[in-house]
């Protein structure tokens, strides 16, 4: 079946950085777009970075030039690369195939604070 599972999260200060990881299984991942989303209380998940198949890439405003998002086909992983981070990019951050979008991981923590 397919499983996605997100790590990488934790307690950063602002202006620091992350690298989330998201191993993926089930799926013919080099054959298919990945996303990154995060979702903070009581709201919806909001689409953050996608790559597509032949590594096109695209980011949400919030996160354009400090986020970096690429993927290891020979590993069936996606990452995040988070840069300058701020209190507001606080969230659980999940990844999602589009093509496979009602399947989901359990999501990593990422809190920005001083």
């Amino acid at each position: 079946q397919v499983q996605l599972v997100e790590s990488g999260g934790g307690l950063v200060q602002p202006g620091g950085s992350l690298r989330l990881s998201c191993a993926v299984s089930g799926i013919a991942f080099s054959l298919n777009a990945m996303d990154w989303y995060r979702q903070t209380p009581g709201k919806l998940r909001v689409l953050v970075a996608r790559i597509t198949s032949g590594g096109t890439t695209n980011y949400g405003d919030s996160v354009k030039g400090r986020f970096t998002i690429s993927r290891d086909n020979a590993k069936n992983t996606v990452y995040l690369q988070m840069n300058s981070l701020k209190p507001e990019d606080t969230a659980v951050y999940y990844c999602n195939a589009p093509q496979y979008s009602m399947y989901w991981g359990q999501g990593t923590q990422v809190t920005v604070s001083s």
